[in-house]
């Protein structure tokens, strides 16, 4: 399908600046732009690519100058990322019209006591157990697994291979990427006069809100007791380890192979670099920030930041990177400074002996 520039301009509530009826069939990134395809700036970093593509339109911010002829045609919005973002989405829903896939395949096994909505679609050797529920218009892709009385919400997307144990409840418009395990048995052992641990039953869930997103191959154990929860609009990337009784905050964003331990509650709208680890039973604030592969051990308050293992606050951390970086040169100084004590020390000592005798 093609598009406008005047098309896309009015779909954005953006700005024409150039030719309006430059068209485009394909999205790209800014440097690999080429003729037919649309792209967007929003780093001043990639600002030079803007003057050498071959791109027929690129998303700018309104209050964006060129400092050089630019053959492109501009469409300029409030926010480049985000427009771009809602182009994404429209071409994707574009894209996958013609195979809204709907009903269940002939391979897969769906118990008679499950409830079925509207419009859902359950790909090939798909398992679903007795007494799960489904909601409307949601798509489960083949190998995935749904176990018994989990409930389901409308609208989701459950890619290939997903593993629901029982008793998960899943929100409304929620997207669990391939692989992903929900509901196994948090990490409960208890440790013996012999040395050995005796496994204590996890009997909770796991409840995930609306419009969350899994990345692949993320974890999240079931609770001891009670429920793990990952609330509202909480975007996890792959990776991840939820451990049991953990709550994650509402639309709070986790990194890449983060890991966050038992019963810790994680505050809205916070941020989580990558390979950050969290220990058990804290309370991080709201809005709190951590840098990748930071460690927290602590409760922290709200609107901090933190990096480093163990993590500090941003400021000390960056003081204490200076220094650190610096460690070397120091360590030399220091022992040229020995040196010369010990030399200064040895002079005076023969000075003393010589005025003694």
């Amino acid at each position: 399908m093609q598009f406008t520039a005047k098309q896309i301009g009015e779909f954005l509530n953006g700005t024409i600046e150039g030719d309006e009826n430059a068209q485009v069939s394909t999205l790209s990134k800014i440097e690999d732009g080429a003729a037919g395809s649309l792209c967007f700036l929003s780093n001043p970093k990639y600002e030079n690519y803007l003057y050498k593509t071959e791109a027929s339109v690129v998303i700018v911010s309104q209050d964006f100058v060129a400092l050089q002829p630019v053959k492109s045609t501009l469409v300029k919005v409030k926010d480049p990322y985000s427009a771009f973002s809602i182009l994404l989405d429209k071409y994707n829903e574009v894209l996958n019209m013609s195979k809204d896939e709907v009903g269940i395949h002939n391979s897969s096994y769906v118990h008679p006591s499950a409830k079925i909505g509207q419009n859902v679609y359950i790909g090939p050797f798909c398992c679903v157990e007795e007494n799960v529920e489904i909601g409307d218009n949601t798509k489960i892709h083949a190998q995935s697994y749904i176990g018994a009385d989990t409930k389901v919400g409308a609208e989701g997307i459950i890619f290939p291979g997903v593993k629901l144990y029982r008793h998960t409840v899943v929100g409304n418009r929620v997207i669990i990427h391939a692989n992903a395990v929900i509901g196994s048995d948090g990490f409960g052992f208890a440790p013996q006069a012999d040395g050995s641990y005796n496994k204590i039953a996890q009997i909770g869930n796991v409840v995930i809100e609306d419009d969350v997103e899994i990345g692949a191959n993320t974890t999240i154990d079931r609770a001891t007791m009670g429920s793990t929860y990952v609330r509202k609009g909480v975007k996890l990337d792959n990776l991840i380890q939820i451990a049991h009784n953990v709550d994650v905050g509402s639309h709070s964003v986790v990194a890449a192979q983060s890991g966050i331990s038992g019963s810790t509650k994680l505050g809205e709208n916070s941020v989580i670099g990558g390979q950050v680890g969290i220990a058990g039973h804290l309370n991080l604030g709201k809005r709190t920030q951590v840098g990748a592969q930071a460690g927290i051990n602590f409760d922290t308050e709200e609107n901090k930041q933190w990096h480093g293992s163990p993590a500090q606050p941003l400021k000390e951390w960056m003081r204490s990177t200076v220094i650190f970086k610096k460690l070397p040169e120091v360590d030399k100084r220091v022992r040229e400074l020995e040196a010369k004590i010990a030399h200064l020390t040895a002079i005076i000592e023969k000075l003393t002996t010589t005025q003694t005798q």
